[in-house]
Parts: C-alpha cells; sequence; structure tokens
C-alpha cells in the first residue's frame, strides 16, 4: 500500500541555507495548508511550488549511487513509497484529508549539485516533483497515498 515513507520541512529556527545540505529537519507528521505547503515551513508560498515530492523508489536508486538520501537530503519534503508511476496532473489524497496535485517534475539546481557533489545532469528527471496543496489537513509518516479519484 503507498504511504508516506518520510517528510522533512524547514523550520525557521535552522540556518535557511547552509553551503553543504539542505536546511531539511525530519518530521513524523506535519500539517498541510492549501496552496502554501507544510505548515511553519520556511518554502511555504514559495513561487516554486508548494512541496518537493520523491517516490522512495527513486530514492533507493540514488542512494545506490551514491547520493545522499536521508529525509530532506535531495531536497524534498515528502517521500512516497510503493506509489509506481505518478503522471503530471494526478492528485493524490494523502492521510485523511490533505489533497496534493502533482504539477510539473523537478529540475535539480546549482544548489543541488553543490550539496551533493555531482553534477546536475546526472539527476535530471530523478529528483520527483513540485506539488500544489489543493486541501490542506494533517499528513504522519506511515500516512497512506492513493490517487484522489474525486477531483
Amino acid at each position: 500500500m503507498p504511504h508516506i515513507a518520510s517528510i522533512a520541512m524547514t523550520p525557521a529556527n535552522v540556518e535557511r541555507k547552509p553551503r553543504d545540505r539542505f536546511a531539511r529537519v525530519a518530521a513524523d507528521r506535519a500539517i498541510l495548508i492549501a496552496d502554501f505547503g507544510i505548515e511553519g515551513d520556511l518554502k511555504g508560498g514559495s513561487k516554486d511550488g508548494d512541496l518537493n515530492v520523491m517516490v522512495a523508489e527513486t530514492v533507493e536508486g540514488l542512494r545506490a549511487e551514491g547520493y545522499r538520501t536521508a529525509p530532506g537530503e535531495l531536497g524534498e519534503q515528502i517521500v512516497i513509497a510503493g506509489l509506481g508511476y505518478v503522471p503530471l496532473g494526478a492528485k493524490l489524497r494523502i492521510g485523511p484529508t490533505a489533497v496534493i496535485a502533482i504539477d510539473e517534475m523537478r529540475e535539480p539546481c546549482g544548489r543541488f549539485e553543490r550539496v551533493q557533489g555531482k553534477t546536475k545532469e546526472l539527476a535530471i528527471g530523478r529528483i520527483g516533483f513540485m506539488a500544489r496543496v489543493v486541501t490542506g489537513g494533517p499528513i504522519a509518516v506511515g500516512d497512506q497515498v492513493c490517487l484522489d479519484q474525486t477531483n
């Protein structure tokens, strides 16, 4: 059954852009806010999208290639295990009420390259999606994730 494997966020009390890593901290749970992202996350409300979402199976492949993949180390906020193929435009229900829309592929940037110590070209098409929070609500590691058929 597809489920949340990890959640990571950038709370206000951490350095925003440390040189050698992403400023993400693992969390067991979070609250998604519509058209914003994770409550209390400094990335929230970003023009680049509400959430960085990855699939656990891709994270495992990147780990095997030497990427640092602990929660948040790929710049992601949510990792979903067991999901398989996710088409652009899909809406995913996470936990009891939250719904996210998969808007576009996430592209690696210069920061990703510097933090990971690998060229960004090696990660193109492999670091997940940018997603928008359609309906907010609480989420937690282990929560079920499914294709939302109601929206």
